[in-house]
C-alpha cells in the first residue's frame, strides 16, 4: 500500500456498470493504483441483475464475503448459493470461473470482492469468447482470434 487509508462503504462513490440492461454498482474501497498487492471492492447487485458477466482470471484469485442478500454462483462444477457472513474463494485459471447473481427477488445482494492485483492481467469471457487485458498504463477488452 502506498499509504494508510480510512474509507467508509456508506460514503464511498459507486460507478454503476450497465451490460445488456444488467446493472450492478462497485464502490473501491482499496482501488487497483492505490495498492500493489491486493484490492477491495464492495459490489452491490439489485434483484434479476448479475455482476461482471462468467469469467476466470490468469493470474489473480478472488474472494467474496457476502454481507447481505443471498447469492448464486455460477462455476465451472455447476451453481453454488451463498448468504449473508459465507466467504466463496475462486482460484486463477478455468478452474476458478465465475459470474455471481442476486437469488432474491426483493432484497438487494452486497458483497466484498478481495482480488490479487497482480498486473500484466488477463480476463477470459468464455461465454463471449472475449479476454480483457490490463497493465499499469492501458486497459482494454478484446475478442478473441
Amino acid at each position: 500500500m502506498k499509504e494508510l487509508t480510512v474509507k467508509n462503504y456508506k460514503t464511498v462513490e459507486g460507478q454503476k456498470f450497465s451490460q445488456g440492461g444488467n446493472e450492478f454498482t462497485v464502490k473501491p474501497i482499496v482501488a487497483q493504483e492505490d495498492v500493489t498487492q491486493c484490492r477491495v471492492n464492495f459490489v452491490e447487485v439489485e434483484p434479476g441483475n448479475f455482476a461482471y458477466g462468467y469469467h476466470y482470471h490468469e493470474t489473480d484469485e478472488e474472494v467474496f464475503y457476502i454481507i447481505s442478500g443471498t447469492g448464486i454462483v455460477r462455476t465451472i462444477n455447476g451453481d453454488v448459493t451463498v448468504k449473508a457472513g459465507d466467504a466463496i474463494t475462486f482460484p486463477a485459471g478455468p478452474e476458478g470461473a465465475h459470474v455471481m447473481r442476486n437469488g432474491s427477488d426483493t432484497e438487494k445482494l452486497v458483497y466484498l470482492d478481495f482480488d490479487t492485483n497482480n498486473v500484466p492481467e488477463i480476463v477470459h469471457f468464455p461465454d463471449t469468447n472475449q479476454v480483457m487485458a490490463y497493465g499499469k498504463f492501458s486497459n482494454g477488452i478484446y475478442d478473441k482470434k
